[in-house]
This record gives C-alpha cells, sequence and structure tokens, in this order.
C-alpha cells in the first residue's frame, strides 16, 4: 500500500525550525518512519518521498510504501493525516486529464574539458548542471513524458533548498516546482514514477509527484 501523509508542522516547534533551516535535518527526522532492517538502502525500499508545501502555514507531504508509525516524529510535531493512495492508482487511465505538482532537482550531465571514465561501467561523465528558467522546463516535460504524461500547461517556480552548513560534502542542489496540467498517456510508466520519485534529491525533498483529477 502506497500511503500519503500531510503534516501541518507546529513552526513553534524546536525541531520543527531546525528542519525547515536545514533540508540533513529534515531528512533524518523523516528516516524514522521508515523500518528498521530494510536494507542497505532505506528511502528507496520504504518508498520515502517528501516536499514542503508553500503556504501560509508550514506542511510536509510524506509518501511510504506502508502506513507510517507517526508516533516516531518528534512529540507535537505537527498535526497529520494519513491517505491510502489505492483508490488514486487505480484510477489512472490512459487519456484522462490530471493537475500535477513535483518539486524537482532538473539536472543534466555536460561533458567539460576532458570527462573523466566511470571506475565501474567505463562510461563518460560530464559535469552536473543544475538547469534553471526554461531550460528546466525542458527538463521536466521530457522526464514528464518518460513518465507518462503528456504535459499540458506548466509552470516553474524556485523553491529553496535549506542548508544551515553550505560546507558539507554533500551536494547542494537547485530546485524547481513545477505545476500544470497533463494527460495520462502510460499507466505502468507513471505508477512506477509515482512510487518512486522523478529525478536526482530525493534524500533532500524532490522528485514526488503529486495528482489530482483535473
Amino acid at each position: 500500500m502506497t500511503s500519503l501523509t500531510r503534516i501541518v508542522l507546529d513552526p513553534h516547534h524546536a525541531a520543527v525550525r531546525a528542519d525547515l533551516a536545514d533540508v540533513d535535518s529534515l531528512h533524518k527526522t523523516l528516516m524514522r518512519l521508515v523500518p528498521d532492517h530494510t536494507g542497505p538502502t532505506p528511502r528507496a525500499t520504504a518508498g520515502l518521498l517528501f516536499r514542503t508545501e508553500p503556504g501560509p502555514d508550514p506542511t510536509l507531504l510524506v509518501q511510504t510504501a506502508h502506513t507510517p508509525d507517526l508516533t516516531a516524529l518528534p512529540t507535537s510535531y505537527g498535526t497529520a493525516r494519513t491517505l491510502d493512495l489505492t483508490s488514486l492508482l487505480n484510477s489512472l487511465t490512459p487519456g484522462r486529464t490530471m493537475r500535477y505538482r513535483i518539486t524537482a532537482a532538473p539536472t543534466i550531465a555536460r561533458s567539460a574539458g576532458n570527462p573523466t571514465r566511470h571506475s565501474v561501467t567505463g562510461k563518460r561523465r560530464g559535469k552536473i548542471t543544475h538547469l534553471t528558467g526554461d531550460d528546466a522546463i525542458a527538463w521536466w516535460q521530457r522526464r514528464a513524458t518518460d513518465a507518462g504524461l503528456e504535459p499540458l500547461t506548466t509552470s516553474g517556480l524556485p523553491r529553496p533548498f535549506p542548508r544551515t552548513c553550505l560546507a558539507r560534502s554533500a551536494p547542494y542542489f537547485t530546485l524547481t516546482q513545477f505545476d500544470g496540467f497533463a494527460r495520462i498517456t502510460d499507466t505502468g510508466l507513471l505508477t512506477h514514477a509515482l512510487k518512486n520519485g522523478i529525478g536526482r534529491a530525493k534524500t533532500y525533498g524532490a522528485g514526488l509527484l503529486s495528482l489530482a483529477p483535473a
């Protein structure tokens, strides 16, 4: 079962303030929802995807492949409601128009100078370049097509990537929120994208695709 939990956060809670100021802290908090002994890739195995939602009240959307035990979160962290997404997934049919939203990390690997070969695969690696503006929208339209969606309208807005210590070794991403309408072209591809996310930076609050009837 895939579930979606909406958490309206308490902005006065110390843990909430820390998490909203640093995406690494937020990821660490949400990993409490992942069951123990899930193997070498616990986030992916548990289907954990999340994003912060814009608006007057700080809100989190958290998707998991199970019903999360919300008592694992800090006491009084926020007010939560969990929904089973089975009915939504079963309602996806080719030709249907849906509203969508996703915060993603548009990137492209561009060769610069003498790109090196991967030590294992032998493939050449280019420099990872972050995309913004029209380039980011073009990236999303390609990824949406690969995910079984035909974008009909697309808008893109920059989203913050909060981090309190920029010296950390983990990468810094440029995030964009994409909204619009799209037509379903392939249910199998779309279901896979919904459950597994799209693009990079899933650990940092990117990749969660949300759909609603148009």
